[in-house]
């Protein structure tokens, strides 16, 4: 069992000790899953995890509020023991931010069924020329007699193809720029919606380019008022994108795991590995960069549940830190296991290939130094 003894520190209060505890039992139990069919194990997954009474955490109903900290112990334990269960969790949580924190009263029916495993959710915002760039996003909705005219496309959408509903980010005009956006609605069967490509990626998860045309969406799809969606696409990535981190920080934590079991049981020249100066060296390194994500993590989430209105630069630190951290702590896992690290099927081949792709997604490393270096020099 990975080191626990982070529990402890005063981010923490007695509720999120006792949550990690019986999540850890919980994914003992049912994780991990067959990866065969990605869509399928993604459906068994937010099915399993609404039974287990885990989604009730990825939102906030009426009077409730998104606990950050809950988020990321949730998201850091699954992503220990399956990635891909760590993906259904998140996207259920993020394809309905949006929903949780600026939804009315009939939208967040939807909620209900997101958190109780009934429905699978979808954040629609990038696209083929916008992706952190949200200001340049280019999908139009214009306002028709009976709602929204919906005309574009939106690419690298997680549960693409599988999602029962999204929340849609397009351009309604009301001024340039960010400025002009706005959040939406949108079930998968309304018309002139369609999955025009499947994508697939070096860890397998579901993923489509959904194009809309001539779609149409009524008035209440609209989420909060017209130009906003961009305040919106940013509160929600400032609550889940210290998250990504902390999915980070299950990956690397694994990889420690691995590492030291390997360096334990590995004899050369007739002793351990782990007698080896250097190996023992880089186990410090793993540990140390692990321990310093942990805190960037939970320093932002615990802002952020303590009433700060925005944790922009917390966050975009969390994020930064444990997603680049963990490649490095993997890659070391990899180099330790020699051969056998690069076997397809082992554990650490597995986390090697799903660490990479959190540096990019929910805003890529080079924009989070962006987004830190403003903050200061600001």
């Amino acid at each position: 069992m990975s080191d626990q003894s982070f529990l402890d520190w005063p981010f923490f209060e007695a509720r999120h000790r006792e949550l990690a505890a019986a999540l850890e039992a919980w994914c003992v139990a049912h994780l991990p899953v067959d990866h065969g069919d990605v869509d399928a194990a993604c459906r068994a997954l937010v099915q399993m995890l609404g039974d287990g009474g885990w989604l009730r955490h990825s939102g906030a109903g009426e009077g409730e509020r998104l606990d950050v900290r809950t988020l990321c112990l949730i998201r850091e334990t699954l992503a220990r023991h399956d990635g891909l269960a760590d993906f259904a969790f998140a996207m259920q949580g993020l394809g309905m931010g949006a929903v949780s924190l600026f939804g009315t009263p009939a939208q967040k029916a939807w909620l209900e069924k997101t958190r109780a495993g009934e429905a699978i959710a979808a954040f629609a915002l990038t696209e083929p020329g916008s992706g952190s760039d949200v200001a340049a996003t280019a999908t139009t909705a214009m306002r028709v007699q009976g709602g929204w005219l919906i005309e574009g496309e939106k690419t690298w959408i997680s549960n693409g193809g599988i999602a029962d509903i999204h929340v849609l980010f397009a351009r309604t005009g009301e001024a340039p720029g960010a400025k002009g956006l706005s959040a939406f609605l949108m079930p998968a069967d309304v018309a002139g919606l369609e999955v025009a490509e499947r994508l697939e990626v070096i860890a397998p998860h579901p993923l489509a380019t959904l194009r809309m045309t001539g779609m149409v969406l009524p008035e209440a799809a609209l989420i909060g008022a017209p130009g906003e969606g961009f305040k919106i696409a940013m509160s929600v990535l400032d609550v889940f994108r210290s998250t990504v981190g902390a999915a980070a920080l299950g990956f690397a934590r694994r990889a420690l795991d691995e590492a030291l079991a390997r360096v334990k049981a590995r004899r050369i020249q007739g002793e351990p590995l782990a007698g080896l100066q250097m190996v023992q060296g880089h186990l410090a390194d793993m540990a140390l960069k692990i321990d310093a994500a942990a805190l960037l993590v939970y320093r932002a989430a615990w802002t952020k549940d303590n009433g700060a209105a925005r944790v922009t630069r917390e966050a975009a630190m969390a994020k930064l830190y444990a997603t680049e951290a963990a490649q490095e702590v993997i890659d070391m896992a990899v180099q330790l296991h020699g051969g056998d690290g690069v076997r397809h099927g082992s554990v650490v081949e597995s986390l090697y290939r799903e660490i990479r792709a959190l540096r990019i997604y929910e805003g890529a490393s080079d924009v989070q130094r962006v987004v830190i270096a403003r903050s200061v020099l600001g």
